[in-house]
């Protein structure tokens, strides 16, 4: 699908008159990461995954994005499939979209899974801190390789220079004054060995947002929701309800 003048990639499947779920994957990943999520709601929610712009199979943006572009490209999609009020779940980079887009637009659940939310300033980039704590996640092996193979698979080394420019923006993006405006439930799901997005912002970020709540996985990294891939979709079904109620 055409939007903001570039093509976008989406897996659209699950019972279309129900509650959307719309799942969003971290920097440098794709659809595969978010699906495994996705298929255990699909019986009872409209599932909506996407590439996000310049990873998987969409096009990259024409000009330097931040993450308010992503956000409004985002409520774009949702808008020609009839989308309104969605349920969003985000990874990282998917989480921060999420987060952006519940203070401008109408949301029904927001989860954010390890969802950085203000700038930070390392010695190492975000992306090469990133993909040296992903080679060593054995976990991933459980999806039939899917995420071994996907995870970080646009190297920032390999990355194009527009890429390289949206990362810059994204990392120094702080949208902590803007959190207040979320009215939605909040749920955050983070690792307490996360050292890509610490233990510590999670707590603060459960302050920032009125209606909100806090599950930490004791000794998981950054990809706690894979790492303990069951008790999270246990955790989300209670969140949700799982009653997939109509859109």
């Amino acid at each position: 699908m055409i939007i903001k003048d570039i093509n976008i990639n989406y897996l659209d499947y699950g019972k279309n008159d129900a509650q959307a779920i719309v799942l969003l994957h971290g920097w440098g990943q794709n659809i595969l990461m978010m699906q495994g999520i996705g298929n255990c709601f699909k019986d009872k929610y409209h599932i909506i995954i996407l590439d996000l712009p310049g990873f998987g199979k969409s096009e990259e943006p024409k000009t330097v994005w931040t993450v308010d572009d992503y956000a409004d490209a985002l409520k774009e999609l949702l808008s020609k499939l009839n989308i309104d009020n969605p349920i969003i779940i985000g990874h990282s980079f998917g989480g921060k979209i999420g987060l952006l887009y519940a203070t401008k637009y109408r949301v029904n659940k927001l989860v954010c899974l390890a969802s950085p939310y203000k700038k930070y300033i390392k010695k190492q980039s975000i992306k090469t801190r990133l993909l040296k704590k992903a080679k060593n996640i054995p976990i991933l092996a459980r999806f039939e390789g899917f995420a071994k193979k996907h995870i970080g698979s646009t190297d920032y080394k390999k990355a194009s220079d527009m890429m390289r420019k949206i990362m810059v923006v994204h990392v120094n993006y702080d949208i902590s004054d803007q959190l207040f405006k979320i009215k939605c439930p909040t749920l955050l799901i983070w690792g307490t060995l996360d050292k890509e997005v610490n233990i510590n912002d999670a707590y603060e970020l459960e302050k920032l947002i009125g209606d909100c709540g806090l599950v930490t996985y004791e000794g998981c990294t950054h990809y706690a929701y894979i790492e303990r891939f069951d008790q999270t979709i246990r955790v989300l079904k209670s969140f949700l309800g799982d009653d997939g109620n109509e859109n």
